[in-house]
């Protein structure tokens, strides 16, 4: 157990107050724990009739993501560290998604990696003019884990493959109008919010009583920002290899079109490469837990990858944002390059245990 995730229980809610205000409340392993083992005794516990995640009051949150240095030191090494932490947060991840009861998570800030695997699984999302929605992995040279070959592909169109392969940043009511969120409302609210469920009684119906609460406090959510796109993102991202998505791209002619060009320029090729595999496969996978198993294989062998150390390299630690990628071109990423990722680890498969 932990101190940076306070955890308690007031009236038949759980709450799960993210406490890592250093890191912008990043996950670590004993975050990950604490959380992963909150939830399974909630699940089962008749007097919890649901969850609320949030941050801690007076910091900036949500949540910007996982212990990215430690996993780079790790894979630097051996290994062992990350795959343990990519282990549990997984587990987590499905112990969200599969969580019997109502599940509210507040999106009020930067929600990232890890934080969006915090909170998309979840039935209640809200975001607020802060929310600012990103899976920015290719740009390290990692992949968008946490659940994102699941939920991904499952927003509309290809709204899921452009946010994974180019890392697009979505901001307040458009992480609602994307589906990512699904309620929108100003952050002064949030006190309001918070006190109308400490009041609440969720015992003769969780799930209505919070979306009654929701609906008299959330706003519509207008059109996306990205509406205008959608067309050029549905044509162009619907292709099974990177090199048809970036030649759709050129063929499209649009600034826009010639903008997300030089966005994936500056990605990893190889990850660019497996994340479009990813979502193309966690697309057709049945099961949440299949799809966190695929993540598994990817994350046990990206951490150790030239890529992802490099990349952390470049945006976190120097700062230079000059990743010297290998290979550094899309045509130089084989077939075989990227089915190394996705093959299986035998005895060492994710267990949900």
């Amino acid at each position: 157990m932990t101190d940076s995730v306070l955890t308690k229980v007031e009236g038949g809610v759980g709450y799960l107050t993210l406490n890592r205000p250093e890191a912008l409340h990043a996950l670590n392993l004993d975050m990950c724990e604490t959380i992963l083992a909150a939830l399974r005794v909630w699940a089962q516990d008749p007097a919890i009739d649901m969850v609320m995640i949030d941050h801690a009051e007076g910091t900036r949150g949500f949540c910007a993501g996982g212990d990215i240095a430690m996993l780079r030191e790790s894979g630097q090494s051996d290994g062992r560290e990350a795959r343990a932490f990519f282990a549990e947060e997984y587990r987590m991840n499905a112990a969200i998604k599969a969580f019997p009861k109502p599940y509210l998570a507040l999106m009020d800030g930067v929600t990232m990696g890890g934080g969006v695997g915090l909170s998309v699984h979840g039935t209640h999302r809200v975001a607020t003019e802060r929310t600012l929605f990103a899976m920015p992995e290719t740009g390290i040279g990692l992949f968008p884990d946490v659940g994102g070959g699941w939920f991904l592909p499952r927003l509309r169109g290809e709204l899921g493959t452009w946010l994974a392969l180019t890392g697009a940043r979505l901001k307040g009511a458009d992480v609602a109008a994307a589906g990512v969120a699904t309620h929108f409302l100003p952050s002064e609210l949030i006190p309001n919010l918070k006190t109308q469920i400490a009041e609440a009684d969720f015992s003769a119906g969780a799930a209505e009583m919070l979306g009654e609460i929701l609906s008299r406090l959330t706003h519509t959510v207008p059109a996306g920002s990205f509406e205008a796109h959608m067309p050029v993102i549905d044509q162009c991202f619907k292709g099974d290899s990177a090199e048809d998505i970036v030649a759709a791209l050129s063929a499209n002619g649009s600034d826009w079109a010639s903008e997300q060009i030089k966005t994936l320029a500056t990605k990893s090729p190889e990850t660019i490469k497996v994340a479009l595999r990813q979502v193309r496969e966690g697309a057709a996978c049945e099961t949440f837990e299949d799809n966190m198993r695929m993540e598994y294989r990817i994350g046990w062998r990206k951490v150790q990858s030239p890529d992802f150390i490099e990349g952390v390299r470049a945006v976190i630690i120097d700062k230079d944002h000059a990743p010297k990628w290998s290979p550094d071109t899309l045509e130089g990423v084989s077939a075989a390059d990227v089915d190394r990722y996705f093959a299986s680890l035998g005895d060492d498969e994710l267990s949900f245990e």
